[in-house]
């Protein structure tokens, strides 16, 4: 049995905690803190140009993908800089993960929010006055009350981190007012190095950004948007439950994993269903009481195979680094949502997959919130084509990590680790087809849906067709040399590339658009993507690396007890097991076996703070395997 007894997180630094260093033993640099509190050789990416940057006093504009190491280039900055790191952060529970995390590594970490008692608040606000804090996290708001600034103007700051910047954009995927209003603290603390860190940002949101914290005169550290570990997989949508569920058991049922949904009906059917098929799962909306919102997210945040069923209420700011799957049941509004739902997935860079299935109605609904809302006629034009951007990818022919990068405008080659890579679809001549289709939307009066359409083209002489006398035109018929779902692939694309339009008012109906009027009027040629049937999955190089890690390198037995272990001291503390070890960390004392707490050191992510806690518990877990094996 496993007895190490650490206090729980409390909202703040437990009270005998002592600070990672002190003045005798301080690391004089950068790369010191990261290797004696961190437990990593190298810095990765532009990680040590920007700490480097802020730590001499710059400001700076951080992108760098999810998983990618954002954290440290402000955490090591803090503690490299005199004074409070003050980070502002989006939600409770990311707090929480951080600074129970921070913990772990000996380091002096608070929050500050609306879920802490009085006593707490006031005791980490003392902190802050005496200068006993290295890092305190706060939301937005919570920053611009009066009573929150009036402290800090009286204490030692060493930097504000913005994370999750991109709320601070109008046109950013996830706008929140509060943020804005953090560009007055280029004002009111002129002399403070401030770092807005996202993991999405377009070009256009990225400038927003700039512009609204004053940040033209900082740096940009722009890292690209690649996650190699993540295999992406659209699928056409046929039965959305089943084809999910089949992905779950075929590739990930005893891992955790995120299904998303539209509605929050969709999550709680979706939620009992996958439970009646005998996984864990969980559901999470905004519309569920707070208390069952905390206790699900805390469950998956800290056990093992869970499924959290969710809209897009949930998510923003998750590290639960070992999350091996993604699903979309339905599309996102655009890329820029796609790719950071499907981002939390796989932040330990392992493999990890992304999988949505997708039909003509997402589109419809999609296109329906967008005319919906309230936002102003700009606005609305720029959802659209973001939209459209997105179905382009789902009925793409091509790479489709190299379409997402694109889209970030980032280089991008084909990766051989998506769908498309290792099942390259067919494409063919597709203007008359295209032709025929759009003919077939405008002679019956541009109202009807793709069934009805399909028909027409068919010749199938139903009465609803008899009784408008479709029957009767030159359309009629003339698409029997090609199949239904032919015709439904065809129309599909034809929406994703906005030559034809669904018309949300008039129950889904087709119409053509402007530029498909001018696709019919300049005669241009068109290439598109053959239908294809049900697709056997192929495993990815990355998929089958893994298999090799047990295969030829690990040992399966000892990683399930290096987990035991692991589990067993995250519950003593009441912490995730992630912010004790990542995966990726017991993966490698598996494949390596460290014998002695020397060589426990040259293990990725063993701080030395870590090892004196851990150390002897993993050791005799690795000495009893040895000693059966």
């Amino acid at each position: 049995m496993l007895r190490l007894g650490f206090p729980k997180y409390t909202g703040v630094m437990p009270p005998l905690q002592q600070p990672a260093t002190t003045p005798s033993d301080a690391p004089s640099n950068a790369l010191q803190i990261l290797r004696k509190t961190y437990g990593y050789d190298a810095f990765r990416d532009k990680q040590a140009a920007v700490i480097d940057h802020v730590a001499a006093g710059g400001s700076a504009f951080v992108l760098m993908p999810t998983g990618g190491g954002k954290s440290l280039c402000y955490q090591i900055p803090s503690l490299l800089r005199p004074g409070v790191g003050v980070i502002v952060s989006p939600l409770i529970a990311l707090m929480q993960d951080q600074v129970e995390a921070l913990q772990q590594l000996g380091i002096r970490a608070a929050a500050i929010n609306s879920a802490m008692p009085a006593e707490q608040v006031r005791e980490t606000e003392r902190a802050i006055q005496n200068g006993d804090i290295d890092m305190v996290y706060v939301a937005p708001e919570r920053l611009l009350m009066d009573d929150f600034l009036r402290l800090l103007d009286g204490a030692h700051i060493a930097l504000f981190a913005i994370d999750e910047a991109h709320c601070v954009s109008q046109w950013g995927h996830d706008f929140r007012p509060h943020y804005a209003q953090l560009s007055m603290l280029a004002e009111r603390y002129p002399h403070v190095p401030r770092l807005a860190l996202t993991a999405t940002a377009d070009a256009p949101t990225r400038r927003d950004i700039i512009n609204c914290l004053s940040l033209a005169d900082g740096r940009s550290f722009i890292s690209g948007f690649d996650r190699p570990n993540i295999h992406y997989t659209i699928a056409i949508k046929d039965n959305a439950r089943q084809q999910v569920l089949a992905f779950i058991r075929e590739e990930y049922k005893d891992e955790s994993g995120i299904v998303y949904c539209l509605s929050r009906n969709g999550v709680e059917e979706m939620a009992d269903w996958l439970n009646g098929q005998g996984l864990k799962a969980l559901p999470y909306h905004a519309g569920l009481d707070a208390q069952v919102r905390a206790k699900n997210q805390q469950r998956f945040l800290r056990e093992d195979k869970i499924i959290m069923v969710a809209t897009i209420a949930f998510g923003m700011g998750i590290d639960k680094p070992d999350v091996r799957f993604v699903a979309h049941m339905n599309i996102p509004k655009n890329i820029e949502a796609y790719y950071q739902e499907t981002g939390r997935a796989g932040r330990d860079g392992l493999p990890s997959k992304a999988f949505m299935v997708y039909g003509l109605q997402d589109a419809a609904m999609q296109r329906n919130f967008i005319e919906a809302s309230n936002a102003p006629e700009a606005q609305k034009r720029i959802e659209h084509s973001k939209l459209n951007a997105l179905l382009g990818l789902c009925e793409a022919a091509h790479c489709r990590r190299q379409i997402i990068l694109e889209y970030f405008g980032d280089a991008g080659k084909p990766c051989g680790n998506c769908d498309t890579c290792l099942n390259p679809p067919e494409t063919f001549d597709g203007t008359l087809a295209a032709q025929k289709a759009q003919s077939a939307v405008y002679r019956t009066g541009q109202r009807f849906g793709v069934s009805y359409l399909v028909d027409v083209l068919m010749g199938k002489g139903d009465a609803r067709i008899r009784q408008f006398q479709h029957d009767q035109l030159g359309v009629f018929g003339i698409g029997k040399d090609t199949s239904k779902p032919e015709w439904q692939s065809i129309y599909r694309q034809l929406v994703a590339l906005n030559l034809v339009g669904v018309d949300t008012a008039e129950h889904g109906g087709l119409r053509l658009t402007n530029a498909g009027q001018a696709f019919l009027k300049e005669k241009k040629t068109l290439q598109l993507r053959g239908f294809e049937g049900k697709k056997k999955r192929v495993k990815t190089s990355l998929q089958r690396a893994a298999e090799e890690f047990y295969e030829q390198e690990g040992d399966a037995a000892l990683f399930a007890a290096l987990k035991a272990a692991r589990m067993e001291l995250a519950k003593a503390q009441n912490v995730p097991p992630y912010v004790i070890f990542h995966d990726k960390t017991l993966r490698e004392m598996a494949i390596f076996k460290p014998d002695s707490p020397t060589a426990l050191l040259d293990i990725n992510g063993m701080g030395e703070k870590k090892a004196e806690r851990y150390g002897r518990a993993f050791l005799d877990v690795i000495r009893r395997h040895k000693s059966a094996a």
